[in-house]
């Protein structure tokens, strides 16, 4: 399968680090074709600028400044998201990402007065998230889960119809132990192996 692993954190040293690595360890092991894009490693720019919100609805000429990033989408079969939960949400550079990459025209089809908006994603069969959360599951819940549920549901929407989803959070992040994330990085590898077979 082609897999894009899509990984958000600025600290080459952190635990999301590790998660990442872990990701791309198991899908390679798995003999899927992978593509990773580190965000911060490249220096990407999440900020839309006035000139392309302007040109964001003119077709072609809105993929002109994502070209790149665009083409990996397009290019996947399966997305899996590595990252940090912050204040319940995507990290700013990732909600940027969405904001600049999944234009429109290209991911999906605007809507008309007579039809609704289109998904143009058919190519993406599986979304996975591997993410860790200050708060605890009850509070995550309590809130609401904002970030969860942009992908989960906003990027799906745009996917092939029946995409499979998997979630996988280790809550409680700023209290865990050397323990608890050594379980969670286990469960991480078992369950991406088994979620893109």
């Amino acid at each position: 399968m082609r897999v894009l692993v899509v990984f958000c954190h600025p600290c080459e040293e952190s635990f999301n680090s590790a998660l990442c690595k872990a990701v791309v360890e198991t899908l390679q092991a798995g003999g899927h074709d992978i593509r990773l894009t580190d965000l911060y490693a490249k220096g990407f720019d999440p900020v839309m600028s006035a000139q392309e919100r302007r040109g964001y609805h003119t077709p072609q000429a809105n993929t002109v400044p994502v070209a790149d990033d665009l083409a990996d989408i397009k290019w996947c079969e399966a997305i899996v998201f590595v990252y940090p939960t912050w204040w319940f949400g995507l990290p700013a550079m990732l909600k940027g990402w969405l904001e600049r990459v999944w234009v429109p025209h290209e991911t999906f089809i605007m809507p008309t007065d007579t039809t609704g908006l289109q998904p143009n994603m058919q190519n993406i069969s599986h979304i996975a998230i591997v993410t860790t959360c200050g708060a605890s599951w009850w509070v995550s819940k309590l809130v609401g889960e904002p970030g969860r549920k942009t992908i989960m549901r906003g990027i799906k929407l745009l996917a092939k119809p029946g995409c499979k989803t998997r979630y996988l959070a280790h809550y409680k992040m700023d209290s865990s132990t050397l323990g608890s994330r050594k379980n969670y990085i286990e469960t991480v590898k078992e369950k991406i192996a088994a979620f893109l077979k």
